[in-house]
């Protein structure tokens, strides 16, 4: 079966099993930068895409449900070199020890910025409750998206810049 779809924006055509998992095809393909094989049943969030903007385990999904449809992996926020707000914020707060979760975290809490620039403690902490850490204890992570608050461009604004700087890039990455 052909998916095609929009990955990290870019125009994306790929063959895909049916049955297969957008996890699977994902890792498959090269995309995914989870590590491990993680809980399979979308219970550990570590493989949190974001599907239209909106944080789903890719595990529990079937790739053909990203049909016409924008995924973003973490590759869609920074670089080594120029790192997204949220992931200065992660680094400078201690919220990122083993990494294992941290790929679906970030992704989740770029969701919730985009829609609220200052979310509440409360908001933080249920935006992670799909999120299975256990070297932080969240504290850090909440910390992390707390400070950003809004002096910092909303993560929706440094996507956008992100893959322009990247328009040429064929890798998909």
């Amino acid at each position: 079966m052909l998916l095609d779809f929009v990955l990290n924006g870019i125009e994306t055509s790929w063959s895909v099993h049916p049955g297969e998992s957008l996890f699977e095809a994902l890792r498959r393909h090269g995309r995914l930068e989870v590590k491990g094989n993680n809980c399979g049943n979308g219970e550990c969030g570590a493989c949190t895409v974001l599907l239209e903007g909106v944080p789903i385990p890719s595990c529990a999904l079937l790739a053909g449900r990203a049909a016409g449809k924008r995924v973003e992996t973490v590759s869609s926020l920074g670089t080594l070199e120029h790192l997204h707000p949220l992931q200065q914020a992660f680094l400078e707060h201690s919220a990122v020890q083993c990494g294992y979760c941290v790929p679906g975290i970030l992704l989740s809490m770029k969701a919730l910025l985009a829609r609220e620039s200052t979310p509440s403690r409360e908001k933080i902490a249920i935006a992670l409750s799909g999120h299975l850490c256990r070297c932080t204890g969240y504290l850090q992570q909440i910390e992390a998206v707390e400070a950003l608050g809004s002096s910092h461009p909303s993560a929706a604004e440094t996507n956008a810049a992100n893959c322009q700087d990247r328009e040429g890039d064929t890798d998909g990455r």
